[in-house]
């Protein structure tokens, strides 16, 4: 009964009990014992049990991904021994920062009263260098040893897609298939991925000896090959190279294996393909000079000599 009202108080007469018992009295060594034990299942029958001190340290983090959940940022989280354990502390609250500017997260969380962390979204793990150019896809809080809210940001370079989770890999966006597709189709495409600006995709021709028109002039041209391939990643910033040809060819043979790059016929040699050279089997006649080249000096088609004559006969240079 005195141990219902007070653990310690029923302990010490228990105690005085058992002494008494065993002193005082003339049973015999086995009831004493089994007195004893009895006395002590009793007590430890009524007394209430202790409170549990092994809770843990650490504080719940919550945390919030632009896809999916994060990784658990370690902070530190032991409490004070003058303050309540982290455990039975509300998490501190904070506002959603995903999507704004590195810089600009960790300015607002510093004036709200965080200490502020930061880390690299993606497994690359880079170093966060120039946080204008990085923005927060995860954020995690907590408490630190000392008291103070902390927040921890894991950010990924400007313009990237977020990972799936804290930690993980860029789902870049690819290469789509642009085989044969106009230039005006595919420069719409590749800009539509979003991560290469307009200006960085470039045109080229798919044979060396070829060249493209002004700027206008080949839009209805054909992709042939592309710069990444198709299926590859396009990345942040990153310079798309899209070779074309005139609709009147094909592609080159994908399978070539001599190590040279592709070239159109051209019969004369003389720098133009034979698809749109005006005189393909005459070399002194190209679409530049469709009448004829000047000749050197010293070579005169009206056989009248005297040096610096041209060599363009039957052509209105002559």
């Amino acid at each position: 009964m005195l141990g219902l009202i007070s653990p310690f108080l029923g302990f010490a007469v228990m105690v005085v009990a058992i002494v008494l018992v065993w002193k005082d009295t003339s049973w015999s060594k086995g009831v004493k014992v089994a007195a004893t034990v009895a006395a002590f299942a009793l007590l430890g029958s009524v007394a209430p049990e202790p409170e549990d001190q092994s809770r843990g340290t650490a504080a719940p983090a919550d945390g919030k991904a632009a896809v999916g959940a994060g990784r658990v940022n370690t902070l530190a989280r032991t409490a004070p021994s003058a303050s309540p354990s982290p455990t039975s502390r509300p998490r501190p609250a904070a506002k959603d920062y995903r999507g704004m500017s590195l810089d600009d997260a960790r300015e607002a969380a510093e004036a709200a009263g965080f200490g502020v962390d930061e880390h690299d979204a993606s497994d690359e793990d880079k170093s966060i260098m120039m946080r204008l150019n990085w923005t927060v896809c995860f954020q995690r809080t907590g408490w630190t040893s000392s008291g103070t809210r902390m927040i921890d940001f894991g950010a990924v370079k400007k313009g990237a897609p977020c990972p799936r989770e804290d930690g993980g890999a860029i789902p870049w966006p690819t290469m789509p298939d642009l085989v044969w597709k106009t230039w005006r189709t595919a420069h719409k495409e590749v800009a539509a991925l979003g991560t290469v600006p307009a200006d960085h995709i470039m045109a080229s021709t798919a044979y060396v000896n070829d060249q493209l028109p002004d700027k206008g002039g080949y839009d209805d041209w054909r992709v042939c090959v592309t710069d990444p391939a198709k299926g590859g990643d396009v990345t942040v910033g990153m310079w798309v190279t899209i070779g074309l040809t005139h609709p009147d060819n094909g592609c080159p043979d994908s399978g070539r294996d001599d190590g040279d790059r592709p070239r159109l016929p051209d019969r004369d040699d003389d720098g133009d393909p034979d698809y749109h050279d005006p005189f393909p089997g005459d070399r002194r006649r190209t679409s530049s000079y469709p009448d004829g080249l000047p000749g050197g000096s010293g070579d005169s088609s009206d056989g009248s000599g005297g040096g610096g004559g041209w060599n363009c006969p039957r052509t209105r240079w002559c």
